[in-house]
């Protein structure tokens, strides 16, 4: 569903974000490649067994180029 997915250590260059220790990065196509991704059963897997292990978490959506 993505055209670009990476998960990968933040290499904590700027001090204002030192509190998040993992990135996850992902662009796609379009909204329905969005979608897809996120009604995929293996999203859902993946999500309950991460966000116990949580204490934060930030999520941005953009549109390349606008």
């Amino acid at each position: 569903h993505s055209s670009l997915f990476e998960v990968t250590l933040n290499t904590k260059v700027d001090p204002l974000s030192d509190e998040v220790d993992v990135v996850v990065y992902a662009e796609f196509a379009d909204d329905a490649a969005l979608a897809a991704y996120k009604a995929h059963p293996l999203y859902a897997q993946t999500t309950s067994k991460v966000k116990p292990m949580r204490e934060l978490r930030y999520s941005a959506d953009v549109v390349a180029g606008s």
